[in-house]
């Protein structure tokens, strides 16, 4: 190799290094950017109450990790985690049942109509929720279900059109052999999309698991609209209770917030992988 090639290739080397080296230290720029208000939580949780105004700094002096103990006493945590945890893992269960088998439908069984269908589904997804508020509380109302947990969780079991969406881009993407030998063997619809597309669909299913997972884990309007009794309440009511109930300490009330944040945490981190996967393969047939 002449030194010419050899300079060149050097060169080129340190370019790559440079834009890579450039590249990362934005990537850590923006995600300490993002991460700063969980940072400041943790901080703000992690002090004593006459520090928290007198030391401005994100490292405290003390590290008060009592406080979270206090937080969890302070109201009936246990009880709210409980009952959130309930209404998540049946919501869950629903929307993955739900929107799997409307999703192979779509993808996977022919019928007529189903294009027409299919754009009814998704022109839902254009419908903001505020407008069916009213309309859906007034039907549970009408049927006695205001002050159960089933505005909560029956709905989950109807389908979601972005989940829908999401799971049956994915299937679209699954060769039709499968099916076909599936049924060559004699095995029907429910068979195969059990036994074939389910396993198949694994990361798609996963995603929609962690959206839904999220969205029941923090969601405030439905049980502050359903729920009326103080022994059912979840998590981010109970937050609102602990608030009003113990003024406003706030390293209290952010250590109880970073107790209520850590599950959605840990199940993203724990399942990024499959998230990322489900989410960026469905959009590829």
């Amino acid at each position: 190799m002449s030194n010419l090639s050899v300079t060149r290739y050097r060169s080129q080397r340190r370019s790559t290094l440079t834009k890579h080296t450039i590249v990362y230290v934005i990537l850590i720029l923006i995600s300490v950017i993002i991460m700063m208000p969980l940072i400041w939580m943790l901080s703000t949780a992690l002090k004593s109450n006459e520090e928290l105004f007198s030391n401005i700094s994100l490292i405290p002096k003390a590290w008060r990790w009592q406080n979270f103990i206090d937080a969890w006493h302070g109201a009936p945590f246990t009880r709210y985690m409980l009952n959130t945890l309930f209404i998540t893992v049946m919501g869950v269960l629903g929307s993955l049942l739900s929107c799997s088998l409307v999703a192979y439908g779509f993808a996977r069984v022919p019928f007529k109509g189903k294009r027409f269908l299919f754009a009814c589904v998704l022109g839902t997804l254009m419908i903001p929720g505020s407008v069916t508020m009213i309309p859906t509380y007034i039907l549970f109302a009408k049927i006695q279900w205001v002050g159960t947990y089933l505005p909560l969780i029956v709905p989950n079991f109807l389908g979601s059109a972005f989940y829908i969406f999401l799971m049956r881009q994915f299937m679209l993407g699954i060769p039709l052999d499968y099916s076909e030998a599936a049924k060559i063997e004699g095995a029907g619809e429910l068979l195969v999309y059990s036994r074939i597309i389910i396993p198949l669909v694994r990361p798609a299913l996963i995603a929609v698991a962690i959206f839904e997972f999220n969205a029941k884990w923090n969601d405030y309007l439905g049980p502050l609209l359903y729920l009326q009794d103080d022994s059912m309440y979840t998590l981010q009511i109970g937050l609102r209770y602990f608030e009003s109930a113990n003024g406003i300490e706030w390293q209290l009330f952010m250590a109880a917030s970073l107790i209520v944040l850590l599950p959605v945490l840990i199940i993203f981190f724990l399942l990024q992988r499959y998230f990322i996967e489900g989410v960026s393969l469905s959009g590829i047939k």
